[in-house]
């Protein structure tokens, strides 16, 4: 039997520098993603503001830690400049709270392991808000027609009364952007974290290495036209922007690159989406985030018959429950199964489906 650690009273502030330093070495070994390392710094460390840093850890109760929690839901989102132009008001959503309180939790679940504190203060906190605002339930992938729409905007031009952009001759990368996230579904972390050499690209075969959440590899093909457009870009437009930075390492080894010739970032692919969406027809467009074509990926794959363990191992889910969440309903596949079913026929007085018997 293993004996409980010795407690170790420390300030807030040390705890959450011994935690960070602990989710930094993860993030090198590939445990956690960069984007994860961050939203836990940003968190922690806020707690550690909030709270005080020169308090002892084991002395935080779960009155302190719902003190905190609505405290940092009412102050204002430092994201805004201008608080009045927040959506819902100058405070966090709930979903941003949660978001803060999962941080936290993890933190005090570390302290506790660690011997920091002898009892978790999460336990005793208020349960976390519910998300009411139906963004859980919302149908967020793109139907088919919307899909191909928002494809071919990546070559479509810009409106005539648009501003003029350096970006717009990026039409080569901006089509592998969307392909690749439309086609495969990567997590845009996923994405932006690419390299040329996670790509082989071998005579009549391309393939992607992924490297995922929780430091999970998976490799993926390319169908052709998806290689086309990935070969098309590296032959033709990468060159031209990494001549622009020839001396960044980052830059030599990153598959998908900036005007400057940066590697491109979230936020770059998303601004990239909203520029697209802007130049779709106006019966086809609707919002699209990376995120949003990650569900659509897994939507339109299972509505063409492919099983839900091939969509699973395509995103990267460990579990096909994560996978079902992503799976948002087809316009009128309802009606269409409805329509099919074997008993469907007997009421109109045809002959019963073979197998099954009238004289019951």
């Amino acid at each position: 039997m293993v004996a409980p650690p010795h407690l170790e009273r420390i300030t807030v502030g040390e705890a959450a520098d011994r935690y960070l330093a602990s989710v930094a070495t993860q993030t090198l070994r590939g445990v956690l993603s960069p984007t994860t390392q961050r939203s836990y710094d940003r968190d922690v460390r806020e707690f550690a503001r909030l709270v005080g840093p020169v308090r002892v850890l084991d002395d935080i109760t779960g009155d302190d830690v719902d003190d905190v929690l609505v405290r940092y839901q009412v102050t204002p989102d430092r994201r805004y400049t201008d608080a009045a132009r927040k959506p819902g008001g100058a405070g966090r959503s709930a979903a941003t709270a949660n978001r803060f309180r999962q941080s936290v939790t993890r933190f005090f679940a570390h302290a506790a392991r660690a011997g920091w504190v002898q009892a978790d203060p999460m336990q005793w906190a208020a349960p976390p808000a519910r998300l009411r605002d139906g963004l859980r339930v919302a149908r967020t992938a793109l139907s088919a027609g919307s899909a191909a729409s928002l494809l071919a905007a990546t070559t479509a031009d810009a409106p005539p009364d648009a501003a003029a952009r350096r970006d717009h001759d990026l039409r080569l990368r901006d089509t592998l952007v969307v392909a690749l996230l439309l086609v495969l579904g990567p997590r845009v972390s996923e994405l932006v974290r690419a390299d040329v050499d996670d790509f082989s690209r071998e005579p009549g075969e391309t393939r992607w290495r992924i490297h995922g959440k929780g430091g999970q590899v998976r490799t993926v093909a390319l169908s052709p036209p998806l290689a086309n457009a990935l070969e098309d870009y590296l032959a033709r437009l990468r060159p031209v922007l990494l001549a622009r930075r020839p001396d960044d390492p980052d830059s030599g080894r990153a598959l998908l690159l900036s005007w400057r010739g940066r590697r491109v970032d979230a936020q770059a692919v998303r601004s990239l989406l909203r520029r697209c969406v802007d130049r779709m027809p106006a019966q086809y467009r609707r919002e699209a985030t990376p995120h949003a074509l990650r569900h659509t990926t897994a939507t339109l794959l299972a509505a063409d018959g492919w099983d839900v363990k091939v969509v699973a191992e395509l995103l990267g889910h460990a579990s096909i429950a994560t996978t079902g969440v992503y799976l948002d309903r087809i316009e009128g596949e309802l009606a269409a199964a409805i329509r099919s079913h074997p008993l469907s026929g007997a009421l109109s007085g045809g002959a019963p489906p073979h197998g099954l018997s009238t004289a019951e």
